[in-house]
């Protein structure tokens, strides 16, 4: 009763302000707007893939955009934008890779002496990694800051949405019937840490020939619309699968690939 929402002010020892406290203190030379983080039950289904293109569509309407990649043990956003050097750092802090079309990105890749090294930690470890990228990385203005994260419910996952100003996160799904439970392990992650989810993605949904035009349905009908009609959530963007895109990824050359499917649900944020 009375609450101003200024924990810094209250003398209460309430649910709200001990999950306050858990907030890992951005970099003083940061200014990150929004957070949205990019998820799912398993691996497999394509979160770096929806991450990286998210970031492209974003920062083609005009925002400055950030990929702060939290899959410490399989990290594969520098290679989709064809990032090799290491990050540097000075007094401040550690500074982020900048893309071509100028997306900042911290990954434990950019650490490492070779990108092939294994990361072989025990998890507080990698969490602590992952705090560190958003504490100790001089994000500067950021308006839409997108975190991967790795598949599961585990202690990453956990830090992440504990530690992070989370404004929301996007489900990543493929077609088959496994993913009403994929789907709703997440979200009930979800409603336990009180982040609000904006929707779900369903990543190879289809495959267009080339020659007819015809959509094939690799991975049989898709669920997503009964799963999104039974949990209440909104379905943004249907992915087809496309080995265009699948070149520009391999070659380091996400930027240059154009989705119409991606772009509208970049809009929808």
């Amino acid at each position: 009763m009375g609450c101003t929402h200024d924990c810094s002010t209250c003398s209460s020892d309430c649910s709200a302000k001990n999950a306050e406290s858990l907030k890992a203190q951005l970099n003083k030379q940061s200014n990150v707007k929004k957070v949205i983080g990019i998820v799912s039950g398993k691996g497999g289904v394509g979160k770096s893939t929806v991450t990286s293109m998210l970031a492209v569509a974003k920062t083609r309407e005009g925002f400055k955009t950030g990929v702060l990649d939290a899959d410490i043990t399989g990290p594969s956003i520098p290679k989709a934008f064809g990032i090799k050097e290491r990050a540097l750092g000075s007094e401040e802090g550690i500074f982020p890779a900048e893309t071509e079309s100028g997306i900042k990105i911290m990954s434990v890749n950019l650490l490492l002496e070779r990108e092939t090294d294994p990361v072989v930690w025990r998890g507080p470890v990698i969490s602590g990694m992952v705090k560190q990228f958003w504490s100790d990385v001089v994000w500067g203005d950021i308006d839409y800051m997108f975190v991967d994260m790795p598949p599961g419910t585990g202690d990453v996952a956990l830090t992440v949405f504990q530690s992070l100003p989370l404004d929301g996160i996007i489900i990543v799904a493929s077609p088959q019937e496994l993913v009403s439970m994929i789907v709703e392990k997440a979200l009930n992650m979800a409603n336990m840490m009180d982040i609000p989810i904006i929707g779900i993605i369903e990543n190879m949904s289809y495959f267009k020939c080339p020659e007819c035009g015809k959509e094939h349905k690799i991975f049989g009908e898709s669920h997503v619309d009964d799963v999104a009609e039974r949990f209440g959530l909104k379905v943004l963007a249907k992915l087809p699968m496309d080995p265009d895109f699948s070149k520009c990824e391999d070659n380091g050359k996400v930027e240059m690939y154009v989705s119409a499917e991606i772009d509208s649900a970049a809009k929808q944020l």
